[in-house]
């Protein structure tokens, strides 16, 4: 790797790409990042109701074209998704490839999962919620802890934001915490849901990790 990593960033929603690029500028400025976009990826998850063999093949190839580019930083040096509705094709994805390849949630998961025993996981886009529930259950599983997830999903919060609206995002995030009593930490748990952190750390005493932050932070303990 050269001093300055090279990273693709892969996103399925727009409201990813400002938070992740702000983490970078924040915790790791030395890092040149690329985005790769495909909005119709969440849509498509939303209208097919499942992960389909077709959209575990557009994530493979999403994947191999980003590891495949060379130019500023040489060659890429590491993925971060952060698309949190994907994990088995981002799974597959680690299984094809060399380089790090990092889920959105893993490294916030890690760090809540030492944290404490019950653990609150806010979405705003219902597909993902199942899915990121039971990879935070194997998880702790894994690592020998038995946790209880406390899940909530933020309703009209991501048609706020899709609409420009922040604020009604944000506010209704940190309303919809209070619905999650007696946890140990909360996880925000998607890269859109940054946003709301400021203000629901605000609210809450207790730890609030978002996934960019975590992500970011591990991706660089992993490359430098």
């Amino acid at each position: 790797m050269t001093n300055q990593p090279r990273i693709a960033l892969i996103h399925a929603l727009e409201e990813s790409v400002i938070p992740a690029r702000e983490t970078f500028l924040k915790e790791w400025p030395e890092a040149f990042c690329f985005d790769l976009l495909d909005t119709s990826l969440a849509i498509d998850l939303a209208n097919a109701g499942k992960l389909d063999n077709t959209m575990m093949e557009r994530f493979s190839e999403l994947a191999d074209y980003a590891a495949r580019t060379t130019g500023k930083a040489n060659k890429t040096d590491a993925i971060l998704f952060t698309c949190s509705a994907f994990g088995p094709a981002i799974d597959a994805v680690k299984s094809q490839l060399t380089i790090p390849v990092l889920r959105p949630n893993e490294s916030a998961f890690e760090e809540a999962i030492k944290m404490g025993n019950r653990i609150g996981l806010m979405v705003t886009f219902g597909p993902s919620l199942p899915a990121l529930k039971a990879e935070l259950e194997t998880m702790a599983e894994s690592l020998g802890k038995t946790i209880n997830v406390l899940p909530v999903l933020v309703e009209g919060a991501l048609t706020a934001l899709k609409s420009g609206d922040v604020d009604t995002h944000n506010r209704l995030a940190a309303e919809a915490c209070f619905q999650l009593n007696d946890i140990d930490v909360l996880v925000l748990g998607q890269f859109s849901l940054a946003k709301a952190a400021p203000l629901i750390r605000e609210r809450l005493t207790i730890p609030v990790l978002t996934t960019p932050e975590s992500a970011v932070k591990a991706l660089r303990t992993l490359l430098i």
